[in-house]
C-alpha cells in the first residue's frame, strides 16, 4: 500500500515537472524564434513586424480548423470544439477584445523588435501595474496597501533596469514606449477575456479561434498604413524556406502556448502558473546573456531580480487575500444554508 502510494506520488511529480518544462520551452523557444523573426537578420532590411504578426494569426486560425477536424476523426482521442462557422452576435460581442488583442500581439512583437531578448522581461515587467490601474478603472475593484507595495518595488526594479540599459549604451526608447504599451495591452486583454467567456460558452479555443480570424482582417489596413506592403511583396517575392519556415513555427508555437499554460494551471494552480512564468522569465534572461554574448552589470542583473522579487511578493500577496475572502464566504454560506434548512423545517 506504501510502496502505491510513493509510486503515485512520483508519477504526479514527475507530471507536474514535464508539464512546466514543457510551458518553460515552449514559451522561451517562441520568444527566441519571434526575435530571430523581428531582429531584422533573417530577411536584412525587409521589416515587416506587423506582417509577422498577421501570419501567425492565420497558423493559429489554421491549427484551430485542423484540430477541430481531427477531433471529427477521432473523438476519443482528441477533444477540440468545433469551430469554422463565425455567428455575427457572437462576433460583435467579442469584436472589442480582438482589438485588445490586436494591440496586445502587435505591441508584444515590437517591443521584442527593439529590445533585447535579455532585457524583455524588466522592459515589460510593468503589466502588473497596469493590471491594478485598469482592475479599478474598469471593474471598480481596489488594491491593497500590501499589493501596491509590491508594485512600488516593480517600479523600482524597472527604472533601476532601464538606467542600467541607457549606461550600457543599449537603451531603446522605442523598445521601452513598446514595452509600456504591451504591459497595457496584456493587462487590458486578461480583463476583456474574464468579460468575454461566456459568449462562447468559457471555451478558451473557440475564443481563441474568434480572436485570431477576426484579427486576420484587423491587421491588414494596419499593415498597409504603417507602409509595410513594399517589405511585405519583397518577402513574398525573395523569402527562403528557412523563414517560412521560421514563420511557421512562430505560429505553431503561439498556438501551442494556450494549450501549455492552461495545461500548467490545470496540474498545478494559477498562483505555481504565476511563479513559473516569473521564474522562465528569469531563466530566459540568463539564456539570451549567453545566447547573444551579452556582458551585463551588477546593477543591471540586480535590476532583474528586484522585479522578480516585487512580482513573486504581489503573487503571494494575491493569493493570501483570495483564500482570505473564500474562508470567509464559506461560513457564511454554511450559515445561509443552515438558516435556510430550519426555514423549511418550520
Amino acid at each position: 500500500m506504501e510502496t502505491t502510494r510513493k509510486e503515485s506520488l512520483f508519477f504526479s511529480y514527475f507530471k507536474i515537472t514535464a508539464v512546466v518544462a514543457l510551458y518553460w520551452t515552449v514559451s522561451i523557444t517562441l520568444v527566441f524564434v519571434n526575435k530571430t523573426l523581428l531582429g531584422g537578420s533573417s530577411m536584412g532590411d525587409k521589416d515587416a513586424p506587423l506582417f509577422v504578426t498577421w501570419f501567425q494569426c492565420i497558423v493559429t486560425t489554421a491549427a484551430c480548423l485542423f484540430f477541430a477536424y481531427t477531433t471529427k476523426l477521432f473523438p476519443s482521442i482528441i477533444n477540440f470544439p468545433e469551430v469554422g462557422n463565425i455567428e455575427i452576435p457572437k462576433a460583435k460581442k467579442i469584436l472589442p477584445l480582438t482589438c485588445v488583442f490586436v494591440g496586445m500581439i502587435s505591441m508584444n512583437n515590437l517591443s521584442l523588435k527593439y529590445m533585447g531578448v535579455a532585457f524583455y522581461f524588466v522592459g515589460r515587467s510593468l503589466t502588473t501595474i497596469f493590471n491594478v490601474i485598469f482592475t479599478y478603472m474598469i471593474l471598480g475593484q481596489k488594491t491593497s496597501m500590501s499589493a501596491i507595495l509590491c508594485c512600488g518595488v516593480i517600479i523600482g526594479g524597472f527604472w533601476l533596469g532601464v538606467d542600467q540599459e541607457n549606461l550600457a549604451g543599449s537603451l531603446s526608447p522605442l523598445g521601452i514606449i513598446f514595452g509600456l504599451l504591451s504591459g497595457a495591452f496584456v493587462s487590458l486583454n486578461a480583463i476583456y477575456t474574464k468579460m468575454v467567456l461566456p459568449t462562447v460558452d468559457s471555451s478558451i479555443w473557440m475564443l481563441c479561434y474568434y480572436n485570431n480570424f477576426m484579427a486576420i482582417f484587423l491587421f491588414l489596413p494596419l499593415i498597409a498604413i504603417t507602409g509595410e506592403i513594399p517589405a511585405v511583396l519583397s518577402i513574398i517575392n525573395e523569402g527562403s524556406l528557412k523563414y517560412w519556415g521560421l514563420m511557421t513555427v512562430g505560429g505553431l508555437f503561439g498556438f501551442a502556448m494556450g494549450y501549455v499554460a492552461g495545461l500548467q494551471i490545470q496540474v498545478t494552480s494559477p498562483l505555481t502558473h504565476n511563479v513559473s512564468g516569473t521564474a522562465k522569465a528569469c531563466a530566459q534572461t540568463v539564456i539570451a546573456t549567453w545566447w547573444y554574448s551579452e556582458m551585463k552589470a551588477l546593477l543591471w542583473w540586480a535590476s532583474n531580480w528586484v522585479v522578480l522579487g516585487g512580482s513573486l511578493a504581489y503573487t503571494y500577496v494575491k493569493q493570501r487575500e483570495m483564500r482570505a475572502v473564500h474562508s470567509t464566504a464559506k461560513p457564511q454560506q454554511s450559515d445561509l444554508s443552515q438558516k435556510n434548512e430550519e426555514e423549511l423545517k418550520c
